[in-house]
């Protein structure tokens, strides 16, 4: 093994750390793409949910400064091909071995961004926000398991930009509390949650489901080695709709609601069934 190659099997490590740490449903899924995935797929995660923090948890530093200097690290990785920062380097060896295309960095930055700013979204910056901080997402993975394919790839990004939307409209109705009550953010367009009702979250569900029933028919498109993992997230956020759903508007504002560790691993044993007997 070269130096070079420690270095960077010891920052894809870095990337792979921060996902466990974070996610564990997101972990889960990793562990079921073929291993040749695996990697990339940490090296995304780790870059979004640092940029993520910045914004969110940096409370007591200038997150602007932080959030511009973020961003002009990640482009002069992506243009040497070397970052001194682990997760920098991991994710600019994904974005040059897969051409990610740069404008995706960009929307998810600038999303990130709109968190500096933007308390209350209307449905221009709704929709601009959804496609920048969860839709470009799904289209840098989409991008890896690929592979290169054009074509493939085309064909597929509506549905993948239907997954990423889904999970992050499921995060807005989870986070609810903490977004409105900690942060003073409301996502969703004209939603007044001091005055939350049953008809506001039908609302907010129906647009939830159309975005699932789209990216169920990508799923079963996938390249059959990204399928399982991709499905296991899937189910996951599945699981936290019907929850959801089943909880009443005001219980939603005052608590976060949750999948339980023992759920998520039946959820996935039933996920390795289905695939072995291509049931999806």
């Amino acid at each position: 093994m070269t130096p070079m190659t420690l270095y960077d099997e010891t920052c894809f490590e870095c990337s792979k750390l921060i996902t466990a740490k974070y996610s564990t449903s997101f972990s889960k899924g990793i562990k079921s793409f073929d291993k040749r995935f695996r990697n990339p797929i940490y090296a995304i995660y780790g870059f979004v949910r640092y940029a993520d923090e910045i914004v969110d948890t940096f409370h007591e530093h200038d997150k602007l400064q932080l959030i511009s200097g973020f961003r002009k690290d990640a482009f002069e990785a992506i243009e040497r091909g070397i970052s001194t920062n682990p997760v920098l380097q991991s994710f600019q060896q994904v974005v040059n071995k897969y051409k990610i295309h740069h404008e995706l960095i960009d929307s998810f930055l600038l999303s990130m961004e709109m968190d500096l700013d933007n308390k209350i979204y209307n449905r221009e910056s709704y929709c601009t926000y959804i496609y920048g901080s969860a839709e470009v997402i799904g289209l840098m993975c989409l991008k890896v398991f690929c592979e290169g394919n054009e074509e493939q790839y085309q064909q597929l990004k509506p549905r993948a930009c239907s997954l990423g939307a889904a999970f992050q409209k499921i995060n807005f109705l989870r986070d609810v509390k903490s977004d409105f009550e900690e942060r003073g953010r409301t996502y969703f367009p004209n939603i007044d949650f001091n005055n939350f009702t049953e008809a506001d979250k039908q609302h907010i569900e129906r647009e939830i489901k159309h975005d699932f029933d789209e990216a169920y028919e990508g799923i079963k498109a996938l390249p059959s080695d990204a399928k399982l993992g991709v499905y296991v997230a899937y189910v996951y956020y599945l699981q936290l709709f019907k929850k959801i759903s089943q909880t009443p508007a005001s219980v939603i504002i005052q608590k976060r609601i949750r999948i339980s560790d023992t759920r998520k691993l039946a959820l996935y044993f039933k996920a390795v069934l289905q695939k072995k007997l291509k049931a999806i």
